[in-house]
């Protein structure tokens, strides 16, 4: 495994024009847990649907989520629920927690290019988390679930057509992402790879597969501050 850069070279951004982010655990530090209201609210629909218990229900979800992407991909593919009325209750949350972040704003708004957010959350979520941010009006447009006709990262087709849609040329372009299977085929498409990781992993609660490994030879940066690296490459 070749071992990823923290602090970024000038060099290998210099061809970049075109900046991909993912939202969740990305955009926002993963210690802010914002996810986690997220998370109960899919658990309560997984339950409420298939007369689960609890833990049932959050296992089938975690199982899904491993299996397909997203906890939304298995129950469409398994039970044929309505995607939207899912997307709803999911992102039914409280956005308190996120703060404004005119330094993070001022790192994006200063990248050269265009800027986008790729999710597997929706329009409607993305939105107003980056408006909680004070970074919305810094992207140009915002992929989504829908966008991708629900199929997930790290699906190809879903980057094929994000890819297609906004005529992003994938040897210009690098994203940003806090899951490492979710930047294997960015990889492969020639785009920089740059994967958010908390420093310290026993601050949060993270599962297996969101973890980097020895076989994650895909990664060609690593960071635990967004805005810092940004930055730091800003300034260069």
């Amino acid at each position: 495994m070749t071992k990823p850069k923290r602090s970024p070279v000038a060099a290998d951004f210099a061809h970049i024009r075109d900046w991909v982010f993912d939202l969740d655990n990305t955009l926002y530090p993963h210690h802010v847990n914002l996810f986690a209201q997220i998370d109960q609210n899919m658990t309560a629909y997984v339950s409420e649907l298939l007369q689960l218990e609890r833990e049932e229900a959050r296992a089938l979800q975690k199982r899904y989520y491993h299996e397909h992407g997203t906890t939304l991909q298995g129950l469409m593919l398994n039970h044929g629920i309505n995607p939207d009325a899912f997307l709803e209750r999911a992102h039914a949350i409280d956005y308190s927690a996120l703060l404004p972040h005119p330094e993070l704003g001022e790192a994006i708004k200063a990248l050269p290019g265009r800027k986008f957010i790729f999710t597997n959350g929706s329009v409607p979520h993305a939105e107003a988390a980056a408006r909680a941010l004070g970074i919305l009006d810094h992207f140009d447009d915002i992929f989504d679930i829908v966008a991708a006709d629900y199929i997930p990262k790290p699906a190809g087709a879903t980057y094929d057509k994000f890819a297609s849609l906004h005529r992003v040329d994938t040897r210009h372009a690098a994203m940003f992402e806090d899951l490492p299977r979710n930047l294997k085929v960015p990889k492969a498409l020639g785009m920089r790879t740059v994967l958010l990781a908390p420093r310290n992993l026993d601050d949060v609660l993270v599962e297996r597969w969101e973890v980097l490994s020895e076989e994650d030879d895909h990664i060609d940066y690593l960071t635990d501050d967004l805005q810092g690296f940004l930055s730091a490459l800003a300034a260069r």
